[in-house]
């Protein structure tokens, strides 16, 4: 095994002192850095420890592996320090005290530990004092002296500690086991009322989300926004989507087309994030043209959610078709939906891409009939019925209608759509 020790040195200020605050977004970086590796283990209060033996092929090397995570976390809005070594605790040891360190194998490991300071060690501090008596300052200095002297003026543990450290004995990590749904948080430092600033926090939570997802290898259908206030009352703001994504700048997209509809109960001073549904996600093959990339049906979901963002759910909808003859009820209104196949329907003669939500008596105006007749009869089953035949016309400027007439009583003639 090859742990990836990674050392928060500074956590944000509101959240300094708050041991359930800081557990709670340690467990949320868990969840993010399961993006590098299945094997992620929390080291309370500020560390992390991630095994990364399989992953090192996958994102080209220790090095690149080790700057791609702590790139990462500083995206999210953390300082990180990162060291690898073969056993837990040495990875842990080394991130505090020598990051960059990058060992794959144990023979130069007591070398490297060696200049790392006793303070640097998770000891009681009546150990620190009595190691400092005895001019014991860092690990090579324990190591030097004599285990059964050490152990009669020390203690055993600091021998565990060190036998740990140097993967003499085991050293058992338990892994983190990610939640079944991701609710983040995030205290501003400062009320802020306006949309910037508050874009500016989403995107932490959004990036955490995204390494959230992509360990579950899922994708979140609706995003449920919640901006405190002061008081602790909030305005919710939710965000569904047409199909499953996690990318966050797209994300983003539609949070700032929801938020510049939204009118604020206040200034806001905390940010929270909860995503109950996950749906599985199979990212797409990337494109060497970004022509066709463009033109592909990824852009289709992207355009749905910034339409119903934009101008509310109920303004953007799907229509299929329907068995019916009639043509006020050859389609019916659903949720838009992505890749699905409509049912079959009667193939029907042409019609007009605007069709009117009720026929239109026409006036005494001159048409000039082009097609038809197509003879329409049906719904005597409903109380419905419709006898018609229909007609493309022309009027004098070349507008070219769909038009019927009655085929009992007056006969009168009606307008019901425009081809254009």
């Amino acid at each position: 095994m090859l742990w990836l020790g990674i050392h928060l040195p500074r956590f944000s200020a509101e959240v300094v002192g708050d041991a359930a605050a800081m557990s709670a977004a340690l467990a949320r970086l868990a969840g993010w850095a399961g993006r590098f590796t299945p094997v992620v283990s929390p080291v309370p209060p500020r560390e992390l420890l991630l095994e990364v033996a399989g992953s090192l092929r996958l994102f080209g090397g220790p090095d690149r592996l080790a700057a791609r995570v702590v790139e990462g976390l500083r995206d999210l809005g953390y300082t990180a320090a990162a060291a690898l070594a073969p056993p837990p605790l040495a990875a842990t040891l080394l991130a505090r005290a020598r990051p960059g360190t990058l060992l794959t194998q144990r023979g130069t490991l007591e070398r490297e530990l060696g200049p790392v300071p006793v303070s640097a060690l998770d000891v009681a501090p009546e150990t620190l004092a009595a190691l400092r008596g005895i001019g014991a300052g860092t690990l090579g200095d324990c190591l030097r002296l004599p285990r059964a002297g050490l152990a009669r003026r020390i203690g055993t543990d600091l021998l565990r500690v060190l036998d740990r450290a140097l993967g003499r004995i085991p050293d058992p990590r338990e892994p983190f086991v990610l939640p079944p749904r991701y609710e983040g948080c995030l205290v501003l430092p400062a009320a802020v009322a306006s949309v910037e600033p508050l874009l500016f926090a989403a995107r932490r939570l959004l990036l955490e989300l995204e390494g959230y997802l992509e360990a579950r290898g899922g994708g979140a259908v609706a995003l449920a926004w919640t901006l405190r206030h002061h008081g602790g009352h909030g305005t919710r703001v939710e965000v569904g989507l047409a199909a499953p994504a996690r990318e966050p700048g797209r994300l983003l997209k539609l949070l700032r087309e929801r938020l510049e509809r939204t009118r604020l109960a206040g200034p806001v001073e905390v940010v929270e994030l909860a995503v109950e549904q996950i749906l599985p996600l199979v990212p797409a093959n990337l494109d060497l043209w970004q022509a066709r990339a463009a033109q592909s049906g990824q852009a289709w979901p992207e355009l749905l959610d910034r339409l119903r963002a934009r101008l509310g759910a109920a303004a953007v909808q799907g229509l299929r078709p329907a068995a019916d003859h009639r043509p006020e009820r050859a389609f019916v209104r659903t949720e838009p939906s992505l890749g699905e196949q409509p049912a079959p329907s009667p193939a029907p003669g042409p019609r007009p891409l605007w069709l009117l939500s009720a026929p239109m008596a026409l006036p005494a105006r001159r048409l000039t009939l082009v097609a038809g007749p197509e003879r329409i009869e049906s719904g005597w089953w409903d109380g419905a019925d419709v006898q018609r035949d229909y007609f493309v016309a022309e009027d004098r400027g070349g507008l070219r209608l769909w038009v019927f007439r009655e085929r009992g009583g007056e006969r009168h003639w009606f307008l019901h759509g425009i081809f254009g």
